[in-house]
């Protein structure tokens, strides 16, 4: 897809119930991990039933995510936007779309860009990327410039493997040592790394665009855990959003969380269902009540 083509933004159906947002409230997503092993339309069915806003498509090994016109399908069958795309980072995924990072970003960007979306969740790159590595802060600046869609930098973590630790990611875990016009705050992340959560926050300032909702015990791992499971501070961070105007700046906030292992859909819609009323009471202004979130019937 050029530049100058057009791409059609999907718009939710008129008959979609209004979610359960206020004024000044960021649109809280569902990431499409958080359903796995279930796949793509799971997260969509689960989404519209709970009243989440929209999606966060993480684009991977399921054929569905990296498919535009079935996840279109999705979105417009539910009436539940993708308001965000993950790019396809992970180590599982550095053949999805093609061996070469940087044609991998760029057409992630291009999705995004179809489906109406504005934020596009990136990784820095691994330290045998070399070549991507030098032309990482220019991709993500081409993509604002070229197409307004924003790019922020997620913060990572060591990889531990007994007394081991390593740092995987050539520019460092903490893309705040480097600088980037926008950032991802994982909680999951920030956790495994050991940092100081609410100092990185406060580095990332106004640049904090978009937030993976989430919680780690602090073992040296990227646990996932649903929000005020763990010891990250997850509800002082969302109030500090509510109260500095992140919503007015445009910031969304995933859900991502680890259901791997939930027996049952039932358990699984539970534990999102968790995490979303936990988003809801400590993301909205402190002069409204956050109503409880209920599944459609």
């Amino acid at each position: 897809m050029s530049d100058g083509e057009a791409t059609p933004r999907i718009v939710a159906p008129s008959f979609r119930p209004r979610a359960h947002t206020y004024p000044g409230t960021p649109p809280i997503l569902l990431s499409t991990a958080s359903v796995y092993p279930e796949g793509v339309a799971a997260a969509f069915e689960i989404a519209a039933d709970l009243s989440y806003d929209g999606v966060e498509l993480m684009i991977w090994t399921d054929p569905v995510s990296q498919d535009p016109r079935a996840v279109e399908r999705l979105a417009e069958r539910h009436g539940v936007p993708v308001t965000a795309v993950h790019a396809p980072c992970l180590a599982v995924t550095q053949r999805v779309w093609g061996a070469d990072p940087v044609q991998r970003l760029r057409r992630t960007v291009e999705v995004a860009a179809r489906f109406g979306a504005g934020t596009v969740v990136v990784h820095p790159p691994f330290r045998w990327q070399r070549r991507y590595a030098s032309v990482f802060a220019d991709e993500v600046a081409r993509a604002k410039e070229y197409r307004g869609i924003t790019l922020p930098v997620e913060n990572m973590f060591p990889v531990t493997r007994g007394s081991i630790s390593t740092v995987p990611y050539a520019l460092g875990h903490d893309p705040t040592e480097v600088g980037f016009g926008a950032y991802t705050l994982d909680l999951s992340h920030t956790a495994a790394a050991r940092v100081d959560t609410l100092g990185l926050m406060d580095r990332m300032g106004e640049r904090l665009t978009h937030l993976h909702l989430t919680d780690g015990s602090g073992a040296a791992k990227d646990e996932h855990l649903v929000p005020g499971r763990g010891e990250q501070p997850c509800a002082e961070v969302c109030q500090r959003l509510a109260d500095d105007g992140f919503a007015g700046r445009g910031g969304t906030v995933a859900l991502e969380v680890s259901t791997r292992r939930c027996r049952t859909r039932q358990e699984r819609v539970g534990l999102l269902a968790e995490s979303l009323l936990f988003a809801r009471l400590h993301l909205a202004p402190t002069r409204h009540p956050a109503p409880i979130p209920s599944a459609r019937r």
